[in-house]
């Protein structure tokens, strides 16, 4: 490691010369430079120290000593592939065996979750002779070739959804087409996973596998209504398919209340395929698929031998090993229940205060916050999320907004994440929804005429005011445009009766115009008029 760090500048102009754009940083605009990492804490070169609320794969918190120990006292013995025999692989085997359902009993090891979900469906087709899969909308299982194609995130803005791949809608109970007063939103969308089954069937097709998060994350931080997936799980066998859970980000206590999620849904439920990464190694790269006896047999039959060059080394499985014992020895998986549900219950006062919350949904230290438009219409706030993120970042708070529509706060940082940790964050966060709501409400008394008020500090430099029938005045939407902070609100009520906006040269009419082509402005004063 070098000893004198270049400055932050220069690294970001050798990273934008070297690496490619796609390879994209958070907050791009103004980008964190991380040098060192302990515990829930992350350190920029100058020592500003920022909680991480982002980070799962550091899962009993980054750099913990006993992991690192681990992984250098068996660094300087001996690093090799597997095909020799050597105790960790099999010890590692047997502890995992020890947290999983007595089915799931044959173990395979490699790098990545990527890695894994790939090997899992090589496992399926073989098992079932199939060849289909059916996957949920918004879903994302990895960067291979193969699973950009099972990735409705990722395929959609690609190469589209091949003929192989059959789309069932995210179970999702507060935006979805089954929410939370239907009498059975289980059955609701297993029946849709049926009916996508049934449709494939019909032209012919055949289903290898059905692949789902245990909690869906990029879909939004989803918690499945309980019963569901053995209402899938029973569709799926029916047409010959086996049921993949990828556990790779909420695994390992993440829940709180079991150690791997699809055990939310039951202890009758067993998947037939289990597959892990990210938290499993605390950032050493490594992955699992567990499985059973029937599915790893059928693959063996092929008489093709499956070898991962650093799958399974002696030095990822004591990192995997000791892993285990932190989460066991400090406890952490009741540490996530015992946070996550003080964390949900300070973050449900915030939805009672501001209205822009819609939902807060989540388990353990897995939690989602739904910001929204309007709350009837639940239409996604994206850009006052991503407002808010950047905000935390200026108070050295670390937190990610994904989902559909971009809207949703997740909340899933390393499992030794404290109370006070949860207390400070959600401080922040309520006095920047504070802060928002009183810009607003400042120019509440002003109608057609234009505004008086100065400019307002930060980035609060062009104040718009928005009209709403029953409780007054809220900002829905934050567009910061480049470097002229130029603040937008929309009105979070589609029956707004006027906005008024402020002339800023030439600047904001083209604006106007250009953003509400479906809207009546005035000329001479932009003037929108609902």
């Amino acid at each position: 490691m070098a000893t004198d760090q270049r400055a932050k500048a220069d690294t970001l102009s050798l990273r934008q010369r070297l690496l490619s754009s796609s390879c994209r940083l958070f907050f791009p605009e103004d980008p964190v430079k991380i040098v060192r990492g302990q515990g829930q804490y992350l350190y920029d070169e100058q020592g500003g120290e920022y909680i991480d609320c982002i980070n799962n794969v550091a899962h009993v918190g980054h750099c913990h000593p006993l992991v690192v120990q681990a992984a250098h006292e068996q660094n300087q013995v001996l690093n090799t592939n597997s095909r020799y025999l050597h105790d960790n692989i099999v010890d590692y085997a047997q502890r995992l065996s020890e947290t999983l359902p007595e089915k799931l009993c044959v173990f395979y090891f490699l790098n990545s979750g990527s890695e894994a979900n790939d090997l899992a469906l090589r496992l399926a087709r073989q098992y079932t002779g199939h060849q289909d899969v059916v996957v949920l909308d918004h879903a994302y299982h990895g960067h291979l070739s193969s699973l950009i194609d099972i990735s409705p995130y990722k395929f959609r803005y690609l190469d589209g959804q091949k003929e192989w791949i059959h789309v069932a809608p995210l179970p999702d109970t507060y935006r979805g087409p089954y929410r939370e007063d239907h009498p059975n939103p289980a059955v609701a969308y297993a029946n849709e996973v049926k009916r996508v089954v049934s449709n494939a069937q019909e032209k012919g097709r055949k289903i290898a596998a059905f692949f789902m998060e245990s909690l869906p994350s990029v879909g939004g931080q989803i918690i499945p209504p309980a019963g569901y997936f053995s209402q899938v799980a029973e569709h799926i066998h029916r047409a010959g398919g086996v049921f993949v859970a990828d556990e790779i980000q909420v695994g390992f206590g993440r829940v709180g209340k079991h150690f791997w999620a699809f055990q939310l849904q039951g202890e009758d439920f067993v998947p037939d395929i289990v597959t892990m990464g990210k938290s499993i190694g605390n950032g050493h790269p490594i992955a699992c698929v567990a499985t059973t006896q029937a599915v790893s047999r059928a693959f063996e039959a092929t008489g093709v031998e499956y070898f991962n060059t650093f799958g399974g080394s002696p030095v990822s499985c004591a990192v995997g090993l000791a892993v285990l014992d932190v989460l066991e020895k400090e406890q952490l998986q009741a540490h996530a229940t015992c946070v996550g549900s003080f964390l949900m219950e300070l973050l449900r006062q915030q939805k009672a205060k501001h209205p822009i919350i819609g939902d807060v949904r989540g388990v353990g230290l897995f939690i989602g916050v739904d910001l929204v438009q309007d709350e009837a219409t639940r239409m996604p706030a994206t850009q006052e999320a991503d407002y808010v993120v950047t905000r935390l970042k200026e108070n050295y708070i670390l937190l990610s907004a994904d989902g559909p529509g971009r809207n949703i706060l997740k909340f899933k940082p390393p499992m030794c994440f404290s109370l006070d940790n949860a207390q400070l964050v959600v401080t922040k966060l309520d006095a920047i929804l504070t802060d928002m709501e009183e810009k607003v409400r400042s120019c509440e008394t002003l109608r057609l005429q234009p505004c008086s008020v100065k400019h307002l500090p930060g980035e609060w430099a062009l104040p718009l005011v928005l009209k709403r029938p029953r409780d007054g005045f809220l900002p829905s939407t934050a567009i910061i445009l480049s470097k002229m902070n130029l603040l937008k609100h929309s009105c979070s009520n589609s029956s707004f009766s006027q906005v008024t906006f402020f002339k800023i040269e030439k600047l904001l009419l083209p604006w106007v115009l250009s953003t509400h082509p479906h809207q009546k402005v005035s000329k001479t004063w932009p003037v929108l008029v609902g």
